[in-house]
């Protein structure tokens, strides 16, 4: 069965609705067990939330009148209502409820350090809901005390998709998004920045200027609060139309090659420098720009740059990937496996799967590989057009081959701030910190 929640709460079965329970409390029941599908719930908690706090006389024997029925409702569609200890649990093992789903969906956007991933993420959490939570079963202090943390969860996840947005250049999108919950939550202060923001970058700025008028009044009656130095400043520079509000802000340590932003060059070898395209970034808080290889177009021009390619074959590259896309994307996904594996690899040389995993790739890098005399007479390995799409992948797997057999790898070290990671050859042996100044400047 799929079960319903963020909205009116429905039950279908092969796309078509089931009827359950023949009273809204009975509804409602079923509702709190499958908001804790596969934990126990008491049964004075579940009568004290049924009735408000004030259970009647009667409350566990009704209670348990309301389990007969549902089990018999349930049943037929392998669903069942246990009895455990002194409470009860629904088992929905093989079944869908869109409240489980919507909290997978929004634990996985800590894991997409790339915004477009964050907001296809979000996209698909918050599409789930459909109205308030359990619109026509719960009244309003039911649904406060039951659905708080589904609420500041969606109200997050909204604030990340619209600042997502706004690194990705797509203000129009911020704007449909917000719009109907701006108004609603005017406390929240960071929705109502990514709002005014996405009204400035259109051109209302005028009504971004009202918008922080009315969210001021709503703090200063209702709080006794001004707004917080974020939204001040964000009023200050609307005002005085600074420019840096114009456009996404640039990733922080970076260089512009080709129209693609790429990290500073800081490792001292190719290997290390596709690594720290991704060192550290992936425990830091998600920020725009923190995962470099967005699309297959950087992963090209990042070869390019750290000459594991030529110009000619980086734009046969995007050529390529233009007109191939799907392919592309398979090509930039493995690669960023590739990566993965190689970090662990190198940052600790007991990890015997990332160790084979990197030995793979090179593996293959070799296979392909044909050696070929340059203009000056010296002889060097080149990876040939059959390599297609996974070049840039072949380049950095032979390249980190290379560094694993030079005696260079032993001094190898990570910048050790939780905020950094960066990978970097230290000969000297008397480095503490990697060279991007985000962590370890004034320190000694």
């Amino acid at each position: 069965m799929d079960f319903t929640l963020l909205g009116a709460f429905e039950a279908r079965h092969e796309g078509r609705r089931v009827r359950l329970g023949s009273r809204r409390q009975e509804r409602c029941l079923l509702a709190i067990l499958l908001l804790e599908a596969g934990r126990p719930v008491a049964t004075d908690r579940l009568a004290d939330l049924l009735w408000n706090g004030t259970p009647p006389a009667g409350a566990r024997a009704t209670l348990h009148t309301y389990v007969g029925r549902l089990r018999a409702a349930l049943r037929p569609y392998g669903v069942t209502v246990e009895t455990r200890h002194d409470g009860y649990a629904v088992d929905v093992t093989g079944h869908a409820v869109d409240v489980r789903e919507f909290l997978d969906l929004a634990g996985r956007v800590a894991l997409a350090a790339d915004p477009g991933e964050q907001v296809r993420c979000h996209d698909a959490a918050l599409a789930l809901w459909r109205g308030h939570l359990l619109a026509d079963t719960l009244d309003g202090t039911q649904r406060d005390r039951l659905g708080g943390r589904l609420v500041e969860l969606r109200l997050t996840a909204l604030e990340q998709r619209a600042e997502a947005q706004l690194a990705m250049g797509l203000h129009d999108r911020v704007l449909a998004g917000l719009a109907p919950f701006t108004g609603e939550h005017p406390g929240r202060e960071r929705l109502v920045a990514a709002h005014m923001t996405a009204l400035y970058r259109a051109g209302r700025q005028t009504e971004a200027l009202e918008l922080h008028r009315a969210t001021r009044d709503h703090l200063v009656t209702e709080l006794g609060v001004e707004p917080g130095p974020a939204l001040t400043t964000l009023h200050e520079r609307i005002l005085n139309a600074d420019a840096r509000l114009d456009r996404p802000p640039a990733p922080l340590y970076a260089v512009r090659v080709r129209e693609e932003w790429l990290p500073w060059t800081t490792g001292g070898h190719p290997a290390l420098e596709f690594c720290n395209t991704y060192a550290g970034w992936h425990r830091a808080p998600a920020v725009p720009g923190s995962d470099w290889l967005r699309t297959y177009r950087t992963l090209a021009v990042w070869a390019g740059h750290q000459a594991l390619a030529d110009d000619p074959v980086v734009d046969r590259l995007l050529d390529t990937a233009r007109a191939r896309p799907a392919e592309a994307a398979d090509a930039l996904a493995e690669a960023r496996s590739f990566r993965t594996d190689l970090y662990a690899c190198l940052t600790d040389p007991t990890d015997l799967r990332a160790f084979r995993a990197v030995a793979t790739a090179a593996e293959g890098a070799a296979r392909a590989a044909v050696l070929e005399l340059d203009e000056t007479g010296l002889a060097h390995w080149r990876l040939p057009p059959a390599a297609g799409l996974r070049l840039p992948l072949l380049a950095t797997a032979r390249a980190a081959a290379d560094l694993l057999a030079d005696p260079r790898r032993l001094t190898l070290r990570a910048c050790p701030s939780d905020d950094c990671g960066w990978l970097f050859l230290d000969a000297t042996g008397r480095r503490r910190w990697c060279a991007t100044a985000t962590c370890g400047g004034g320190r000694s």
